[in-house]
């Protein structure tokens, strides 16, 4: 008698091509497959792998974040790459000189990069400048910012500060039970 093999934890769960048919995206990921392949840099595998990332996974990057990056030692020099997208940020008034690479980048923000003299570079114009990523700095946006990230997880248990989804905010909603010592405890 032989052993069964059980085939329920076969599925790889990972992607391994972008779910998207943009076809620039997909000739993307075909250059950096090539350089993953050909080239022993963790760089570019990194990259592969968040080419193929959902939205909510590649979070929005905002040029307020990239200067105070910019800002720490050595790092002036190197062409910070964002796979994902770079956005203005209207609370900072002075852009440093820098290079980027990203995949997108808003319109105003194109416009204050270029205006303080720096350079933005497509994936393609980086593999050509840096195939196996030397002197850059890469850099990712928060994905805890999203405002749905306030709801996840269990809103009353105590010790969790979880926002409970409300109509609104006021003496008459979920504001009485749990939250009041005078109304049996309170959290």
């Amino acid at each position: 008698m032989g052993v069964d093999i059980r085939h329920n934890k076969d599925r790889k769960v990972r992607r391994t091509e972008p779910k998207s048919q943009d076809i620039y995206l997909r000739l993307l990921v075909k250059l950096y497959r090539f350089l993953a392949r050909r080239t022993d840099s963790k760089f570019n595998r990194i990259v592969l792998r968040r080419l193929f990332m959902s939205k909510i996974n590649r979070p929005p990057l905002s040029i307020a974040r990239l200067a105070r990056n910019m800002k720490k030692a050595g790092n002036a020099d190197k062409t910070v790459v964002c796979v994902g997208t770079i956005t203005n940020d209207i609370r900072i008034f002075d852009v440093p000189k820098m290079t980027i690479c990203a995949l997108r980048v808003t319109e105003k923000a194109r416009e204050r990069i270029l205006k303080a003299g720096g350079e933005i570079l497509t994936f393609d114009q980086l593999a050509l400048r840096a195939p196996t990523g030397k002197n850059t700095l890469m850099i990712q946006g928060p994905r805890k910012a999203r405002v749905a990230e306030r709801h996840f997880g269990a809103a009353g248990r105590p010790g969790s500060h979880v926002k409970p989804f409300v109509r609104s905010k006021g003496r008459k909603f979920e504001c009485a039970r749990g939250r009041r010592e005078s109304r049996g405890y309170k959290k």
